[in-house]
């Protein structure tokens, strides 16, 4: 008798938005010298939070707003080639279909181009206290939708300080204070008055992603101040925070931007077009570099 899997057509790599990194741990492999069946389920669930990342939702903050919760119902799996100790892998992750309490998951792990298992995943969406199942939430069916039809998950919204302040602030101190350990009177310059800020929201409206240019002169600005929440990190937040500060400093006539970058962030930059222009100096106990990119003008 063949499976509801196997009598559906077979995922391909082509079709996933969501493909998360993994490379195989020496505890993961078997006496075979594979990787254990079962640990493709915690490949998966993995991935399913990687699923969520890139749809700028942070996980339990969602589900507290919508007044439900997730919970697995089924977990089927097709095996077709073993992954090795070592090897590169991405894995997959797609909204298969939705009903009214419940959807259906899509995974995969690949290897380069070459499925090796996929297999499906049910949740019911449900009350966290009692279990018992409840509809979707519209606001969650649209949203997963949405990603899925490739669209946008965050808006960005440009002001002064006394209109996003507030939500700057507090993101900023989450990612610069919080998880790195900057001194809070380090981060707060004093200089925030005189800058243009952007506040990047998800599809709840929550603020997510933040960052701001300065002026340096009436041809240079400096962008600074880039933060985005650790568990949406992987939605195209900075990238979108960046290309509308960038923006803007068209739109006020700068020919230039300069930015003090931490090392770990030297590729997200230079995929933007800035090129590094010092050599390694401390700001506030992380290595940086300085980096510049001229801006075309019309």
């Amino acid at each position: 008798m063949n499976s509801p899997i196997a009598s559906r057509p077979l995922p391909e790599r082509r079709d996933f938005r969501c493909l998360d990194p993994l490379r195989v741990r020496w505890a993961e492999v078997d006496l075979q010298q594979i990787v254990f069946n079962g640990h493709y389920l915690m490949y998966f669930d993995t991935a399913v939070a990687a699923y969520w990342r890139r749809m700028a939702m942070p996980y339990h903050e969602t589900m507290h707003e919508l007044q439900g919760d997730l919970f697995v119902r089924k977990a089927s799996l097709e095996y077709e080639a073993s992954a090795r100790y070592d090897e590169q892998l991405h894995i997959g992750m797609r909204l298969l279909r939705m009903g009214t309490s419940s959807m259906t998951l899509q995974a995969c792990a690949f290897k380069g181009q070459r499925r090796l298992v996929h297999g499906e995943i049910v949740y019911v969406f449900a009350d966290p206290k009692t279990q018992t199942s409840r509809p979707i939430p519209s606001t969650l069916r649209d949203w997963m939708e949405a990603y899925e039809h490739g669209e946008s998950m965050v808006t960005v919204e440009q002001g002064r300080w006394v209109t996003l302040g507030d939500e700057a602030a507090a993101l900023r101190v989450a990612v610069f204070v919080q998880e790195q350990g900057v001194p809070q009177e380090i981060e707060q310059d004093g200089l925030d008055e005189q800058a243009h800020h952007v506040v990047a929201r998800n599809r709840l409206g929550l603020a997510v992603g933040t960052g701001r240019l300065l002026p340096i002169d009436a041809r240079r600005g400096k962008i600074g101040r880039m933060a985005v929440l650790p568990t949406v990190r992987g939605a195209g937040i900075g990238q979108a925070l960046l290309n509308t500060l960038c923006e803007r400093a068209r739109t006020d006539g700068l020919i230039e931007v300069v930015l003090h970058a931490q090392t770990s962030a030297l590729d997200f930059y230079r995929r933007a077009g800035f090129e590094v222009a010092s050599e390694p100096f401390e700001e506030a106990g992380i290595e940086h570099r300085l980096m510049r990119r001229a801006l075309m003008t019309g």
